[in-house]
Order: structure tokens, then C-alpha cells, then sequence
């Protein structure tokens, strides 16, 4: 596609400003619900921004990558450089400005967008949009799996607190002591899972509206 897709700019606009009003709501001391994340269970508006930005990557991976498909053989480099530079920035992030590399927090925001990112886009260009799909749910069903029936270090199966579950086992045992809370990471490694499964939800989009086109 030669031409931007207003709807994918309109709605990446949105999210980001729903980013900028939850991130500085003005005074932390009267924030309104909707505008606060769910402690843990249950859900608000604001839980649904970074799944947003996730589905938008999807959504252009389709429509950046449809055309070099089959003909670009630098493509693969591309993504890799772009990976590469995205964690890095969210890294440069974690380590401003104190530049505490014995604390440094592996897994955020920017990392998670990167991964995600790198492998929706080695599945798009090795897949057919039916596998993709396949991939999409098997990734879902084997992380419930996981989540709710595999037991773990004396814990038994399908424990869902905050730091005991399977992913916060998983993430303790990665990234020792650089989460963003002492016993789990919102952005953890092993919940990087079904973040590409919606990063593949914003792949299937992408079909739709490239096929429309």
C-alpha cells in the first residue's frame, strides 16, 4: 500500500493520547477509576492501552511487509535492526538517569513492543494467514495451559495471585531481583506470550483491510 491508512493513524493517535492522559493524569491524588489499572483482577480502560499499541504493530507489519513478502531478501535484517534498536531504547530508558546496571530491569514497555514485533513478523513472512491464525490460538491455549495446570515449585496448579503464578516463576527464574515488582513483571518474559497472540489479532486486521483494499 502506497498510501497511509488514515483509520491505523487515527486510531495509533488515540491510543497515544490515551497513553500521555494515563501516564500524567495531572495529580496522582484525584485520578478516576477508569483511569487508574486494575490492581489485578478484573479490568479498565487503561489496561487496554498497551494491548492496543501491540494490535497497531500487527496491523503494519501487514501492510509494511505485504509487497516484500516474497521479494526482499533484506527483510530479515531490517527487522532484526529494528528490533535491536527498540529494545535498546526501552533498556536506555530503564537505565536513566541513575545508569544502575546492577538493577537494570531487563523486560518493559518498549522491549515487549520489540519482541512482539520481531516475532509476528518472522511468522507473517513464513506463514499463510490460516497458520497464522493456528499459531494465534495455539500460542493462547498453551499459556492457559500453563497458567492454570501445570504445578510449580511446591505451588499447586492454577494458583493466579500476583507473584505466584506460573509466568511470575518463570519470570523470577529469568530476571532474578530487575523486575518492576519484587516478585513479578507486568511486562515479564513468559506474558510476552499472549502479547504476540494479539499482535497476531492485529495481523488477521491487517488481511482484512489489505484485501478491502
Amino acid at each position: 500500500m502506497n498510501s497511509r491508512l488514515i483509520s491505523l493513524d487515527f486510531f495509533r493517535g488515540l491510543t497515544i493520547a490515551a497513553m500521555i492522559v494515563v501516564n500524567d493524569p495531572g495529580s496522582w491524588s484525584y485520578v478516576y477509576p477508569p483511569l487508574r489499572h486494575a490492581d489485578w483482577h478484573g479490568v479498565t480502560p487503561t489496561d487496554l492501552v498497551f494491548p492496543f499499541f501491540l494490535f497497531i504493530v500487527g496491523v503494519s507489519i501487514v501492510l509494511a511487509l505485504s509487497k516484500r513478502k516474497k521479494t526482499d531478501s533484506s527483510i530479515y535484517f531490517k527487522i532484526i535492526k529494528r528490533t535491536v534498536i527498540i529494545f535498546s531504547i526501552g533498556l536506555f530508558l530503564a537505565l536513566f538517569p541513575s545508569f544502575d546496571f546492577e538493577n537494570l530491569r531487563i523486560a518493559g514497555v518498549l522491549q515487549r513492543i520489540a519482541l512482539v514485533y520481531l516475532f509476528c513478523s518472522v511468522i507473517y513472512l513464513n506463514s499463510s494467514f490460516l497458520v497464522q491464525i493456528w499459531i494465534g490460538i495455539i500460542l493462547l491455549l498453551l499459556y492457559w495451559v500453563f497458567m492454570t495446570k501445570i504445578p510449580f515449585d511446591n505451588v499447586l496448579a492454577g494458583t493466579l495471585e500476583p507473584g505466584t503464578n506460573f509466568a511470575a516463576w518463570v519470570d523470577q527464574f529469568i530476571t532474578p531481583g530487575r523486575m518492576y515488582q519484587k516478585t513479578w513483571d507486568p511486562e515479564g518474559f513468559f506474558s510476552t506470550i499472549p502479547a504476540i497472540a494479539t499482535g497476531l489479532s492485529g495481523m488477521f486486521c491487517g488481511h482484512v483491510l489489505l484485501n478491502k483494499s
